[in-house]
């Protein structure tokens, strides 16, 4: 088991850290990840039918709580490095993940219309800036991401020529 700030994470793959630099905390891994691995298997602790920030985006109006919880430290990225696979409960490995390497995901692939946009601080160079939600992206940028399942089919319905083939 890894303590730190007093935020307990029982994993083999991962600790909660705190960033000192931004002021939050963030889960950090423990070892090596390949691209295309499956990091963990997660379900969800409670469904809300509004969002909130700690919230991952399952269908219209079903919002689950992340469970294990100390997952709700994987923070945003506009390049990230994991993914929530809402379909198979998998949080993969999209990117090569190294040791003390911070977990990140890109929050809209997982949310249609976020409770609070924010300004992001993930300093890619393809930084977005505010990050509102799926449905407020446009449509370069959509062809640049992965989203859930149920993300993806409302991106499809108000974007129907951007994934046609």
């Amino acid at each position: 088991m890894e303590i730190t700030n007093r935020q307990q994470t029982k994993s083999s793959f991962a600790k909660i850290d705190f960033d000192p630099k931004l002021q939050q905390n963030r889960l950090v891994a423990l070892k090596d990840f390949k691209k295309g691995s499956v990091i963990c298997h997660f379900s969800y602790a409670e469904i809300l039918s509004n969002p909130n920030r700690y919230t991952v985006q399952t269908g219209e109006d079903k919002h689950i709580i992340l469970s294990p919880l100390y997952l709700e430290y994987v923070n945003h990225s506009c390049n990230p490095n994991s993914f929530f696979d809402t379909n198979d409960f998998k949080f993969k490995c999209i990117q090569e993940i190294q040791r003390g390497e911070e977990f990140t995901f890109f929050y809209p692939s997982t949310e249609w219309d976020m409770e609070e946009s924010f300004d992001c601080q993930c300093m890619s160079p393809q930084c977005l800036g505010e990050i509102k939600g799926a449905r407020y992206l446009s449509e370069d940028i959509i062809r640049k991401y992965r989203f859930t399942d149920y993300i993806q089919g409302k991106l499809k319905k108000a974007h129907k020529h951007v994934f046609e083939l």
